[in-house]
């Protein structure tokens, strides 16, 4: 009988010693699953990288945070500096063939501008903002089609984002334009007439004296007051306007591109930046011409 007891303890602990080896192995396996999953995961954030909506930060300067974006934009600024710098130091009394095609460029944006503001002298004080401006967005867009753009990273962040590609400078770029159309509009028709677009005084304060010969503008008037109240919303529309639709059609373009060299990186995404190099243009036109529309209004009269 006691054989049989110890023969059955032998049994039970050679049992019960597979059962702690089986234990040990599949706690090995599920920890090395569990690193592996972890080093694809981490191998996944080190190799890719999302094409996000927003800029993302580089560094801080004091509590001011640099974007990616911003720093494009300020590499766009370094090159229309040099640029500027290489038009003063080519020009001379014989034009070259770079200062000609540069004044064939000027002549044109100016006939360009004569036909919104039919008034050459205003022209020439509006051109130097609103080509700046065209300039400006012109480079930020074709900057963005360049390789390393949005494909260089530094600890996981994208050094180069397309300056224009970035909400914060298409909205900056509105406010600018419809501030400075303003600004434009009160030195030219002076502060009081600019005040009268917005808040109408002028057409409530006529209504005792207009009232005994037209008595309509008991009607009239009061309605083109509320006008000018909503002079002010189409101001902001505006703003909203100029920054959304620059915004949205750069930001589509480098999200198309990017689609593209996905799927197949060579040949194919070719006749797609050719068109988004024509893109750029059109969008640079856009904005500034509207930004032009936006200043000849402002510097108009209104007659009530």
């Amino acid at each position: 009988m006691s054989l049989e007891i110890n023969n059955n303890q032998d049994i039970l602990g050679n049992i019960s010693n597979s059962l702690q080896e089986e234990v040990e192995v599949t706690g090995e396996h599920q920890i090395d699953a569990s690193q592996l999953e972890y080093g694809e995961t981490a191998y996944e954030e080190e190799g890719e990288h999302e094409h996000t909506l927003f800029a993302e930060t580089l560094f801080n300067i004091g509590g001011f945070p640099v974007t990616n974006s911003l720093l494009t934009s300020w590499v766009a600024v370094f090159l229309i500096i040099i640029l500027s710098l290489v038009i003063r130091v080519k020009t001379s009394r014989v034009p070259s063939r770079f200062q000609s095609f540069i004044e064939t460029i000027i002549a044109g944006a100016y006939t360009m501008m004569d036909m919104v503001t039919n008034d050459r002298k205003k022209s020439e004080k509006i051109f130097p903002i609103i080509f700046s401006i065209f300039i400006f967005i012109l480079i930020n867009n074709w900057l963005g089609l360049f390789p390393g753009i949005g494909s260089i990273t530094y600890n996981h962040t994208v050094l180069f984002r397309g300056g224009t590609a970035d909400l914060n400078t298409t909205l900056a770029l509105g406010l600018f334009g419809v501030i400075a159309a303003n600004i434009f509009g009160i030195v030219m028709v002076g502060g009081w007439q600019w005040f009268n677009k917005f808040v109408n005084l002028k057409t409530i304060l006529e209504i005792p004296r207009k009232i005994g010969k037209e008595p309509t503008v008991v009607l009239i008037n009061p309605i083109n007051f509320f006008v000018g109240l909503v002079e002010i919303i189409s101001e902001v529309a505006k703003v909203a306007s100029l920054s959304f639709r620059l915004f949205g059609n750069v930001f589509a373009g480098e999200v198309l591109l990017a689609s593209i060299s996905a799927m197949l990186a060579y040949g194919v995404p070719l006749p797609f930046m050719f068109l988004e190099i024509i893109v750029g243009i059109i969008q640079a036109l856009i904005f500034a011409i509207l930004t032009l529309v936006y200043f000849t209004i402002a510097s108009t009269e209104h007659e009530h």
